[in-house]
């Protein structure tokens, strides 16, 4: 089975945090990679995640435990996603503190390419 969740997504809306948020320190984005592992960073949270899918036959879904750090501070949390109209929506859960909603859109390499080289300059 191919993988619908492979690769970046750009997180485009959080429920609870505002669009001047998102992009705080780099451009908000959720990563799932082929070894069950990828990572995520909105605003000043960042995380990497350790994720399993699942297909009950409506619609894949993938469900994921994250570590990482809220600011300065160590934070961990779960979160689990969809494909719904070619968007990945879901919702993210920082362990004792906010939980929100998000939706993401797929990014192509080059979009990736371009985030990381701002991120260095």
């Amino acid at each position: 089975m191919t993988e619908p969740f492979f690769g970046s997504w750009r997180i485009v809306e959080l429920e609870l945090w505002g669009a001047e948020y998102l992009d705080l320190v780099v451009q908000a984005h959720i990563t799932f990679e082929s070894d069950r592992h990828g990572s995520f960073q909105f605003g000043a949270v960042r995380g990497w995640i350790d994720y399993r899918t699942t297909d009950d036959g409506d619609s894949p879904r993938v469900d994921f435990s994250w570590e990482g750090f809220n600011d300065a501070d160590r934070s961990c949390g779960r979160g689990w996603a969809v494909i719904t109209n070619a968007q990945l929506i879901g919702r993210l859960f920082l362990h004792n503190s906010d939980d929100s909603a998000f939706v993401a859109e797929r990014t192509s390499d080059a979009d990736r390419r371009r985030s990381r080289s701002r991120r260095k300059a």
